[in-house]
């Protein structure tokens, strides 16, 4: 599950790669974040633990350059933020709670 906050940084992401290279780049390189978020589902305890921004956040990246927030609830995991490019996901995540 996203957050609308984590599905408008997709939609951002996408504009901005669709700007910078093409459409089809934005789309590949979307649908490749999300497969990526939906493996989450799988083993959800992978990434590092920040409860030092948040109770029960997890980090974790995507080709290095983009960096995932999510929590791990019993039966789901939810992607709370999608930061591209050295975004401080630290300061952002700690003003949202």
């Amino acid at each position: 599950m996203f957050t609308p906050e984590a599905q408008d940084q997709l939609a951002a992401l996408y504009g901005y790669i669709a700007d910078a290279a093409s459409p089809e780049s934005a789309e590949r390189y979307i649908n490749a974040i999300v497969t990526h978020c939906e493996g989450l589902q799988t083993f959800p305890n992978r990434g590092t633990c920040r409860d030092d921004i948040r109770p029960g956040l997890r980090i974790t990246n995507y080709k290095k350059r983009t960096v995932i927030a999510f929590a791990v609830d019993v039966e789901m995991v939810t992607i709370v933020g999608i930061y591209y490019g050295g975004r401080n996901y630290e300061a952002d995540l700690q003003f949202d709670l």
